[in-house]
């Protein structure tokens, strides 16, 4: 684990964010104050790993399509190259919907440090910079008080079915 995280509390919380949706909207924390949520690290280009997390984020976005309460994040760690319209056409092609799902891009070092320091989505270290890349099949289910609940594997069912069991209990 980064060293300078060795002195955080038990009561840790999700830092405040400031990324841009498909739809070039400015997303914050504010969008998702009192809700539970899902939270991964993908790219639009990945062969392997983000198509079946993907896959699995739009059956949790069905499960849950119909509770205002559980929405989904999904951090580009390529920002360069995944746009605004990439991020359009992605979110279309898998069929995200927009008041449920955000798809973002943004300042790489801002979503590298959010990965690394507030999602725990990897433990490896890393500055953010040209040769810095995070590629994880982590979903990270966050509360309605901004803290971390559970880490799953986004490719693998069993962590899916855990995931929307432990988001139905959360919903409680």
């Amino acid at each position: 684990m980064d060293k300078s995280l060795q002195s955080t509390s038990k009561n840790h919380t999700i830092s405040d964010f400031t990324l841009i949706n498909q739809n070039g909207d400015t997303i914050t924390q504010n969008e998702y104050k009192n809700k539970i949520y899902v939270a991964d690290f993908f790219f639009t280009r990945c062969p392997s790993i983000c198509r079946i997390m993907t896959d699995n984020m739009m059956k949790i976005q069905d499960a849950f399509l119909k509770d205002d309460d559980v929405m989904l994040l999904s951090l580009s760690v390529t920002p360069t190259i995944d746009s605004i319209s990439v991020l359009k056409d992605y979110a279309t092609k898998k069929g995200a919907i927009d008041s449920k799902w955000h798809i973002t891009t943004g300042d790489k070092k801002h979503i590298y440090n959010l990965a690394r320091k507030s999602y725990f989505a990897i433990v490896d270290k890393g500055d953010g910079g040209l040769q810095d890349f995070i590629h994880t099949p982590h979903f990270i289910l966050i509360d309605k008080e901004k803290q971390i609940r559970g880490i799953y594997d986004g490719t693998k069912d069993d962590d899916l079915n855990r995931i929307i069991n432990d988001i139905n209990i959360l919903t409680k």
